[in-house]
């Protein structure tokens, strides 16, 4: 828990006191977000803010990643929590930091064209394919050498699994690994685009990530708590993951780094997480999933980030088959946007929403333990 609390605490620093040389630096190279003219109209007066925020939180998260394995070496147990960094970390910090990459090549873009389009839809589809085939092969191909202080071997999981999986894994629901990894960059592309379409307003989606990866931080420290792999633990109803601690650890770090960095984001936002913040979460929580085992829980969990992505997915159905719009305007902030609602209405009303989400995720998680348990 100690070095959970010291990546959470180093992460929030490093994003709150950064974030504002973020802002000065892009603000001198004339970064600033362009905004779509058939946008909002109240968007207008955000022309010019910076973008690329995401590189803050993302660096952020990296370097508490660091702090907090400096921590892991003052603990008894670190036999257990391997200090060395892991295939884990590799998997989880590489979806986040490519992901952020393909982003920030569209933030790049949007900002020396001086236009909203940036990197064109296939570009951004090909990159989001092959940063989850890339490390969702890493994930499924590498399992665990884990060994106790007698040498023997106590822990053989993969990051990802080729069961899928709900609150645990589902064995009746097995599949290949070819099949796995093409169910993960599927996860990868619903998740980081959910994140990206979300993000339209301020703090919307720093706020409801924080929200998520923490859920998330909690659900990997309670299965280090009762994990297969410690000796101490063999009840039936432990959990068979590879390096829960690490998850938590890197859980942590983003939410506190994403905290620091909503204090300079929230309205009116004085820089914007762009593309490379969104899609780099995105990616990150698509990582979450499928290393706690926890895939189809992805979407009561992210259930903002669902309703969003449906309402542009309806309106786009709806427009192209009967040639009218059920939403004034999607994604679904932007409709209550038109309808008259205040920026500050609608991202505390749609925090709440993403919050309902995680704490029946957190419920249903919680009840299968205690239904095992019993």
């Amino acid at each position: 828990m100690r070095a959970v609390i010291v990546a959470v605490g180093v992460a929030f620093l490093v994003s709150l006191f950064c974030t504002p040389i973020a802002i000065k630096v892009f603000t001198r190279l004339k970064a600033g977000q362009p905004i779509r003219a058939e946008g909002p109209v109240m968007h207008q007066g955000k022309k010019g803010t910076p973008t690329m925020g995401g590189v803050v939180f993302i660096l952020a998260t990296v370097i508490a990643y660091v702090a907090g394995h400096l921590a892991l070496t003052t603990l008894p147990d670190a036999q257990i929590a391997q200090v060395e960094p892991t295939i884990t970390a590799l998997v989880l910090l590489g979806l986040m930091v490519f992901s952020g990459a393909v982003g920030f090549i569209d933030d790049f873009l949007k900002v020396r064209k001086r236009h909203s389009g940036g990197l064109n839809k296939r570009g951004k589809l090909l990159g989001q394919i092959l940063v989850g085939a890339v490390f969702g092969v890493i994930a499924l191909y590498f399992p665990s050498t884990m060994t106790d202080s007698q040498g023997t071997l106590t822990n053989t999981e993969t990051v990802g699994s080729t069961t899928l999986s709900f609150i645990r894994d589902i064995p009746a629901l097995e599949l290949t690994k070819v099949g796995a990894v093409i169910l993960f960059i599927f996860v990868v592309m619903a998740a980081t685009n959910g994140v990206n379409l979300t993000d339209g307003l301020d703090g919307l989606a720093t706020g409801a990530s924080v929200m998520v990866l923490a859920a998330y931080g909690l659900i990997a420290f309670w299965q280090y708590r009762h994990w297969c792999a410690d000796p101490n633990y063999t009840q039936e109803y432990c959990y068979a993951v590879r390096d829960p601690l690490e998850i938590a650890l890197i859980a942590g770090a983003a939410a506190g780094a994403c905290v620091g960095f909503l204090w300079w984001n929230t309205s009116p936002a004085r820089i914007f997480m762009g593309d490379t913040g969104a899609l780099g979460l995105g990616g990150l929580i698509a990582g979450m999933a499928m290393s706690t085992r926890t895939i189809l829980l992805l979407p009561i969990i992210g259930g903002l980030f669902v309703i969003i992505t449906m309402s542009v997915v309806i309106q786009i159905i709806s427009f192209r088959t009967t040639g009218k719009r059920v939403f004034r305007m999607s994604p679904l902030q932007h409709h209550f946007e038109l309808a008259g609602w205040s920026e500050v209405n609608i991202v505390v009303r749609f925090w709440i929403i993403a919050g309902i989400g995680v704490a029946i995720a957190l419920g249903l998680f919680y009840s299968d333990f205690l239904a095992r348990v019993g």
